[in-house]
């Protein structure tokens, strides 16, 4: 089945079944089935059927999966069986963060840039590679071959650090400013969005308290 064909929420559930297997392996567990899948991803084994199912037909009825086959194939089926080349644009608080993390490689991106829009950042050194004007961007990205940008500018800011690194040809954008922003129709945007889900958490909070109180 083509990848067009594979629903948007299906594919919000992929990373978390490749991150249930990934820990079905450091348990040196060789076969898995769906329901061993869903008690570790917090869903049900009907839905994890459902969603496996457009990636092909993989595992064996009464049996389950091989682990290490359907992590390969969810690998290659979400693209990181191959290396992703990725620049921070933002270096504050939240930007050196990111640059610092190391779960990053474990999901097939590689951070390869610090871009920042303030002259007193460019030139900081930082974990080998040095923070460089987002005035740059364009050079950069090809020198580095970048396909992502992790966006962690102020809110005020965010538009145009989009701007820039659109216009420097990345086709992938993840957006961790407190802002929403417009890419064209050919370049795909994430929001990453901490504040609102925050706001949802307390949402449930209220609910479970008003329910507490009703008994």
């Amino acid at each position: 089945m083509s990848e067009n064909h594979v629903p948007p929420t299906t594919v919000q559930r992929l990373p978390v079944y490749l991150r249930c297997l990934l820990r079905a392996q450091s348990q040196r567990m060789a076969l898995i089935n769906s329901v061993g899948i869903a008690e570790m991803a917090g869903t049900n084994a009907a839905q994890v059927r459902k969603d496996l199912s457009y990636l092909g037909e993989y595992g064996t009825r009464g049996v389950g999966y091989d682990v290490d086959e359907l992590a390969a194939h969810l690998s290659r089926w979400l693209g990181i069986d191959t290396e992703r080349r990725a620049a921070i644009v933002g270096f504050g608080r939240l930007g050196s963060a990111l640059q610092s993390y190391p779960g990053f490689e474990d999901r097939g991106v590689r951070v390869v840039a610090v871009l920042d829009a303030d002259s007193a950042k460019v030139g900081t050194a930082v974990d080998g590679m040095t923070v460089e004007s987002i005035e740059d961007a364009k050079e950069i990205f090809a020198r580095e071959g970048v396909e992502i940008a992790i966006i962690t500018v102020p809110s005020e800011a965010a538009q145009r650090a989009t701007d820039k690194v659109v216009e420097a040809g990345v086709k992938a954008i993840l957006n961790f400013a407190p802002a929403s922003v417009e890419v064209p129709s050919d370049v795909v945007l994430r929001q990453a969005d901490v504040a609102a889900e925050l706001q949802i958490l307390s949402f449930h909070l209220n609910r479970l308290r008003g329910a507490r109180s009703t008994r």
